[in-house]
């Protein structure tokens, strides 16, 4: 999740201008073929929605513990449901914070897509409050030392709930080699263990999401991450326009923020997977309040030229620092943002099962 890496991505202006030109034309065409009053927008089995991208939120839970009720408070402030909820936990096993869905979790997943990330850590404050954690490793997940304990009795929850559910493990992977994770050869076998377990188990209503930081200057380390497409259903990144927050000083707008690490993703990664925006948001300018409201406005005129981008799921909470509230609770962020959500390309049928 964000706070665990404050980084951004940088490129040519003119190569960017370029790439942008080629995606617009490709990408108004396939949106064109796929958006026309007779196509067929059932999405498929990865959750794909073939005629736009779904409209996402990770959302902080009540100080009583509550999710659903910070997610309809949302959803009035924003004047739509969201498509996709995303949901975070460690591997406790607690009934807090390490209970895959979770009852709350249950009841917004009956007109809503779930998201669980599953962190292999022991938070030591409730919901990851204060951003510290234990690392149970990489090595000893792909062991299967914690299966009969924590991993398995989780996979029986999910697999018990039936429906179709994202899963990542460990997000933004990349930033965690260097908090004692351990090796990328340690993850993939980690990731590999644990996608199997699933299958072992009959857990196959899980769609795998692989999630990296998308930050370029951990491009050795995401290349090395990297499972394989036979265990990865969809490929996450995680990018913001900090500006200020966390000492940069640079305004990336929509696009700026989004496009080198889409288009490095699938040019070194993965070309034949989407792609799910885990996380992103941009800090305020105080200067120009004007600038955080058309950074969100201008989402829809951006999505169809990343055609591949299939989700979209806003970061709303404020990470530790100044300048750093990442929320669209109120004023221009939320202008921006409940403008963009109305777009017809975020408003894609929901699979029925």
């Amino acid at each position: 999740m964000t706070g665990r890496r404050a980084r951004g991505v940088s490129g040519g202006r003119l190569a960017a201008a370029l790439a942008a030109v080629v995606a617009l034309i490709a990408g108004i065409g396939a949106w064109a073929t796929t958006t026309g009053r007779d196509a067929d927008c059932t999405p498929d089995h990865r959750l794909v929605a073939p005629c736009g991208a779904w409209w996402g939120a990770y959302v902080p839970y009540d100080e009583d513990g509550s999710l659903t009720r910070p997610v309809h408070a949302f959803e009035r402030r924003i004047g739509r449901r969201l498509d996709l909820v995303y949901a975070y936990h460690d591997m406790s096993g607690n009934r807090l914070d390490g209970t895959l869905l979770t009852e709350d979790e249950r009841e917004l997943g009956r007109d809503r897509l779930l998201m669980l990330a599953w962190e292999s850590t022991v938070w030591r404050e409730p919901h990851h409050a204060g951003w510290t954690e234990t690392q149970l490793g990489w090595r000893n997940i792909a062991s299967g030392k914690y299966d009969a304990e924590v991993i398995d009795p989780q996979i029986r929850r999910v697999k018990a709930y039936g429906k179709r559910v994202f899963l990542s493990f460990d997000q933004e992977a990349d930033a965690r080699i260097g908090e004692g994770a351990g090796t990328p050869e340690e993850y993939v076998a980690a990731y590999r263990h644990l996608h199997d377990r699933f299958r072992e188990l009959g857990a196959d209503n899980v769609v795998w999401v692989w999630t990296v930081s998308g930050y370029l200057g951990m491009a050795g380390e995401m290349k090395a991450l990297y499972p394989g497409d036979r265990y990865v259903d969809w490929i996450g990144m995680d990018q913001y326009n900090y500006y200020r927050c966390h000492d940069t000083d640079t305004w990336r707008d929509f696009e700026e923020s989004q496009r080198p690490s889409y288009d490095w993703l699938r040019a070194n990664v993965s070309a034949g997977k989407p792609v799910m925006l885990a996380e992103y948001a941009t800090a305020p300018d105080p200067e120009r309040p004007d600038r955080q409201r058309d950074w969100y406005a201008r989402i829809p005129e951006v999505a169809p030229t990343l055609p591949e981008a299939r989700a979209y799921v806003h970061w709303n909470r404020a990470v530790p620092g100044p300048g750093c509230d990442l929320t669209v609770d109120s004023g221009p962020g939320l202008e921006g943002y409940r403008e963009a959500g109305k777009d017809p390309y975020f408003r894609q049928p929901l699979p029925k099962g």
